[in-house]
């Protein structure tokens, strides 16, 4: 909304600008030993006549263009478009025969006459391009609407798949007994408040997403406890915690770490890299998979890699670069961002 009020504001001036020239165009090409005369006609009227072609330019552009100029109508266009440019020559005729009747018409006539042409094509062209540039704008109004709402229904599947998962590793928790139950259920009220409340902005900080990110590995360190090796190096320059990030964009990454590090393996792990570097956020997570198909196959796998994909293709199209490696049953994803 302030971008389009201040685009008019500055259409507003530059059409202020180009009449207050057109009126004062005497004074600005001609001199006072010249009379601020052009061509044997004085200042006054030009000024005069600009007000009648000023009137002409926005007569037509914002009135008789937009009404006639239209399917049948056109018909009517045309003769409604001589009338005009016919009543301002008899306008500025008058003017000359009644105010300045020592102009010689007949030498002045071209610059009389010719300019309420002039004026009332160039009425039309701004027009014909005001609308093309009008349709262009909602065009790209209404793609960024589409885009909006795509993200916004992808944002609402990351939440329920992630809850999904969380709630998958409460359960486990609950049937083993664990005394780390009830840090993992606050750990989990505080995952949930991210979750309900800061992703509702359009961006978070780095610095949230990366204590959410932590937040969550420490719930998994709960749910594994010795049976995994999970490691979290970070680096992080002073500033990069302030930068804007997409919320959740890093999380289904290592959701997928953890749902397939730790099948029926005899040594799972899960790592995780996160650096971030002059605004170049680097996301490394490495996790061994079972190769057996009967073991990794699972209807929802891939549901949140897929939807993180399409998000950063919206958001991120030409910042971002994305790499897998599966090679010896070891699935390695790699994430550059440019968060600058």
């Amino acid at each position: 909304m302030t971008s389009l009020k201040t685009q008019q504001k500055r259409e507003i001036a530059i059409h202020v600008g180009i009449w207050v020239t057109i009126l004062l165009l005497p004074y600005l090409i001609s001199s006072a030993d010249e009379g601020y005369k052009i061509g044997g006609l004085p200042a006054a009227f030009f000024v005069l006549a600009g007000l009648i072609h000023a009137g002409i330019f926005y007569f037509n552009a914002f009135y008789l263009y937009p009404k006639l100029a239209r399917g049948w109508r056109w018909w009517l266009y045309i003769p409604c478009a001589i009338a005009v440019i016919m009543v301002s020559f008899a306008l500025k005729y008058q003017i000359v025969a009644h105010f300045f009747p020592e102009v010689v018409l007949r030498s002045a006539a071209g610059l009389i006459f010719g300019p309420s042409v002039l004026v009332f094509a160039a009425s039309l062209v701004y027009r014909r391009v005001s609308e093309g540039i009008q349709k262009e704008r909602a065009r790209k109004e209404y793609e960024a609407q589409q885009v909006a709402a795509e993200l916004k229904l992808l944002r609402s599947q990351v939440n329920p798949h992630f809850l999904f998962n969380v709630l998958t590793n409460m359960v486990a928790l609950a049937r083993q007994r664990s005394d780390q139950l009830e840090d993992a259920l606050l750990r989990l009220a505080d995952l949930m408040r991210y979750m309900t409340y800061d992703t509702q902005a359009k961006q978070v900080t780095l610095q949230q997403e990366t204590d959410y990110l932590k937040s969550y590995i420490e719930l998994q360190k709960l749910r594994f406890s010795d049976g995994m090796r999970i490691e979290l190096d970070v680096q992080m320059n002073a500033d990069a915690g302030s930068l804007p990030v997409e919320p959740m964009i890093m999380i289904p990454f290592v959701e997928n770490a953890f749902k397939h590090g730790a099948s029926r393996l005899d040594e799972p792990y899960v790592l995780i890299r996160l650096k971030a570097i002059d605004g170049l956020l680097t996301l490394t997570v490495v996790n061994p998979y079972d190769a057996d198909p009967e073991v990794s196959n699972d209807d929802n796998s891939g549901i949140g890699l897929e939807n993180v994909r399409t998000r950063l293709k919206l958001i991120y199209p030409d910042k971002h670069t994305f790499a897998i490696d599966d090679r010896n049953s070891i699935f390695t994803i790699t994430l550059n961002l440019n968060l600058r």
